[in-house]
């Protein structure tokens, strides 16, 4: 579901253990500047991984045969099945943010023991006479003729073992057991049994389950796309900043404290433009999720109404739009735009009239293109500047041609990085080589240069209103102040290591500059006072979010190795703290003193919150923490890992000191989700391949289903259970939906999906394929949604699009 675009940006390993993106850089620049061939290395390790992943899902096909067998052999001489250990799946290879292609290999494996094959088989035994049978989600669904088998099949029809049906015979559509009381639905062609609470015995199965009465409305998005854009950060006349990240378009008023969102995007907005009159605006997208609209496709619409006044080129763009520019001298009457694709076309279109036209296009370069503008003092010219490279094009009679910048006795730099314009019509351009070149109005040669303007590149220039150049360096981090000659004034700033080099540089309001850091966030202020933060974010992927217990507060954590918290109020960053482990999950003690951290390395770090301090660290395994859960009361801490069990821990001293109890042992796969019941005595669990399975504080299996269907759960964060079984889709491979939430009063439940969608159930979502309200803001896969305390808001999390968004519940 992610596009080249984003693959390409993925820090790939190579053999010596070092990354692609640290091989292929160049003085800070990231990986995304040398990509085609981070295109190839990404998509041959996808298709190395894939293979490894079907290698694993024939490992496990084979011992499901072997334990099937063995049960077959059991009931024909009459000697009960013993429990057997499930068969462990080593996940190190298995990419966490891609659990699609878990079982894809299974699609295609049809499993039916050939009679006489006994011998090749274990054959389990059993001292007791007694045989308590283990109780899961999962029932085979298999058309066997063999009477001893399906005598077999009666006693094990709810193992908790991974099953494959070995025939598409019959039905996948979820159907109603009325004599067991479980509703049966198909996550990739596999039987899953929902047990429903024994007060339902007349089941609708037909009737589609109603939206609920509530609804979502944006209010605050987190986060800024600096890592990898450029040229995206503005000031506009209304006071408004305007910056992007993942599909939403973000007007953030400061001194208001107040956000407005441009949401019609599909997916990733990969640039920005504003026009002369300074309230439109056209953001280009890469290539999304919808059929209709999900090409890539350049978007211009009004920033006072936010409504959309032209889509342009659908279907005419093959990767991302990468670069848009309005013209000037003519009022805005053209756009140009940049392809994102191998040659790198540039168009230009003709926005005048009602129905906007291309007047033409042409293939531009090879090599990737950072930067195209519209010349502000010369009519038709494009200036356009990436890899090797800056060029000077001219549009005469429908014909867009090209001279390239000749540097003469100058270094060529490897990379052109930046563009800018001076007052009297030069065009400036910053590059890897740390140097600003004046290329004189109207030519394409040199009339200036300053040399070593920074220690590494220069990643953006700026004109300010009264004359003076900005330029931002990437490696130095520094900001220097120029005059109109080109001589340094001595005023200059440096960026904090914290926020990154500088990304973009752009007037703010008054005398104020606003910085973009390739850290995710955005600076304000002057050169010879302070620059203040005002947008965090994180700069890598997304995965742990909780909500705390008694407060208006929320803690993230990610692959960027930081951890904030932040105040849903004022909508800022009460504290951060970076860790040594990249971050996958996290939670707050129902105390709401004390946080705990799951990381990707086996560890889980318990969080002072008052002192940000680290109380303790434990590891549990030698795989990523994908969950963790205190009981209501909390007394107990479950983490489920991605080595496919659940380890407990009994808390005290308010969440300080942590014994453990033992480990849950059951599952077949890596652990997704863990729910505590209201009195703290229950657990159940979902995996990586779809078990629900039920567990005691004691660490043992609850084998019945009469034991559990009546139990209350204090949260609903398993995606997989009778009162969640109408949020999955129809056709559903069993990743669609990544994460569920529900409300504290139980009337609503929020899911997040692997489009980029967030939907809003009504509670109980029992009925398959039951109406919602779904809501467009992320452009990755929605990895956490979580309800404040008070049910008041919603907080979402993005995989890969690194966006924290805040909804209201209405």
């Amino acid at each position: 579901m992610a596009d080249i675009e984003r693959e390409s940006e993925e820090s790939l390993v190579v053999n010596n253990g070092t990354s692609v993106s640290d091989i292929l850089s160049t003085d800070g620049l990231l990986s995304q500047e040398q990509e085609e061939l981070v295109d190839r290395v990404a998509y041959l390790e996808k298709k190395v991984r894939k293979q490894e992943d079907e290698i694993i899902c024939l490992k496990t096909a084979l011992s499901d045969v072997i334990r099937r067998l063995g049960v077959l052999e059991a009931s024909q001489n009459n000697i009960l099945p013993s429990k057997t250990k499930p068969y462990k799946i080593n996940r190190k290879s298995y990419p966490s943010t891609d659990r699609k292609s878990n079982l894809n290999a299974l699609e295609n494996v049809n499993l039916v023991p050939h009679r006489g094959s006994s011998s090749s088989s274990p054959r389990p035994h059993h001292k007791s006479s007694n045989h308590l049978k283990k109780w899961g989600s999962l029932s085979n669904s298999a058309d066997l003729s063999n009477t001893s088998l399906t005598s077999s099949r009666r006693s094990f029809s709810h193992s908790n073992l991974s099953q494959r049906p070995t025939s598409h015979r019959g039905s996948r559509e979820p159907n109603w057991n009325q004599a067991e009381g479980y509703l049966k639905v198909f996550l990739k062609g596999r039987g899953v049994a929902l047990y429903a609470p024994s007060d339902i015995t007349d089941f609708d199965i037909g009737t589609v389950g109603e939206a609920p009465n509530e609804k979502l409305q944006l209010e605050w998005v987190y986060g800024y796309r600096g890592r990898d854009c450029r040229s995206n950060l503005y000031h506009l006349p209304t006071g408004e900043i305007i910056y992007f990240i993942a599909a939403t378009v973000v007007l953030y008023n400061v001194e208001e404290g107040m956000q407005r969102h441009y949401n019609q995007h599909t997916d990733d907005v990969k640039c920005i433009a504003i026009h002369p009159d300074k309230v439109k605006i056209a953001t280009g997208q890469v290539a999304g999720h919808e059929k209709k609209e999900g090409k890539p496709h350049v978007r211009i619409w009004d920033s006072v109404s936010l409504n959309t006044l032209h889509i342009i080129g659908l279907g005419d763009f093959e990767r991302a739009v990468c670069c848009v520019s309005f013209s000037k001298l003519d009022g805005g009457q053209q756009l140009v735009c940049v392809d994102d694709a191998n040659e790198h076309v540039i168009s230009v279109w003709d926005i005048s009239r009602d129905k906007p036209h291309k007047v033409t296009e042409t293939k531009s370069s090879t090599e990737p293109v950072l930067a195209a503008e519209f010349h502000p003092y010369e009519n038709n010219q494009v200036v356009m500047c990436g890899k090797g490279q800056i060029s000077f094009w001219t549009l005469e009679s429908g014909t867009l041609t090209k001279k390239q910048g000749i540097y003469e006795k100058m270094e060529k730099p490897k990379f052109v990085l930046c563009l800018a314009f001076a007052e009297n019509g030069d065009v400036l351009s910053g590059d890897s080589n740390g140097n600003i070149f004046v290329w004189g109005r109207g030519t394409n040669r040199i009339s200036h240069a300053v040399n070593g303007a920074h220690d590494g590149g220069v990643f953006s220039l700026c004109v300010m209103k009264d004359g003076t150049i900005l330029s931002g360096g990437g490696k130095d981090r520094k900001v220097y102040q120029f005059d109109e000659n080109y001589k340094r004034t001595g005023l200059e700033t440096e960026i904090p290591e914290e926020f990154g080099p500088v990304r973009t540089l752009s007037q703010g309001h008054g005398n104020l500059i606003l910085v973009g850091t390739t850290r995710n966030s955005i600076l304000q202020g002057t050169l010879d006072l302070k620059l203040n933060p005002i947008v965090y974010g994180h700069l890598d992927e997304l995965w742990g979010l909780a909500p705390h217990p008694s407060q208006h507060q929320f803690m993230s954590c990610g692959s960027d190795k930081h951890v904030y918290l932040w105040d849903s109020m004022s909508h800022s960053v009460v504290w951060s703290k970076e860790i040594t482990d990249p971050a996958h999950s996290c939670c707050f003690h129902p105390e709401g003193n004390i946080a705990v951290v799951g990381t990707h390395n086996a560890r889980w770090l318990v969080i002072d919150l008052n002192t940000h301090d680290i109380i303790t660290a434990h590891t549990d395994g030698n795989e990523q923490i994908e969950c963790l859960q205190f009981s209501p009361d909390g007394k107990y801490l479950a983490v489920g890992s991605r080595d496919n069990y659940i380890y407990l821990y009994q808390v005290s001293d308010g969440g300080t000191k942590y014994t453990k109890i033992g480990r849950c042992s059951g599952h077949s796969s890596f652990i997704t989700h863990v729910d505590w019941s209201e009195d703290g005595q229950y657990l159940v669990s979902n995996s990586g391949d779809y078990e629900v399975l039920y567990w005691t504080t004691n660490c043992r299996q609850v084998t019945s289903p009469d034991n559990v269907r009546n139990v209350q759960w204090a949260t609903q964060t398993c995606t997989l259970g009778f009162n969640v079984a109408g949020i999955w889709p129809e056709g559903a491979d069993g990743t669609d939906v990544n994460t569920c939430g529900r409300t504290k009063n139980h009337t609503v439940i929020a899911s997040g999906d692997d489009f980029g969608k967030v939907n809003l159930y009504k509670y109980p979502c029992c009925k398959p394929r039951s109406s919602c309200h779904s809501y467009k803001a992320h452009s990755s896969h929605v990895t956490s949604v979580n309800f404040l305390f008070d049910d008041s808001r919603l907080i979402t999390a993005g995989g890969r699009d690194m966006a924290i968004m805040q909804w209201e519940l209405i």
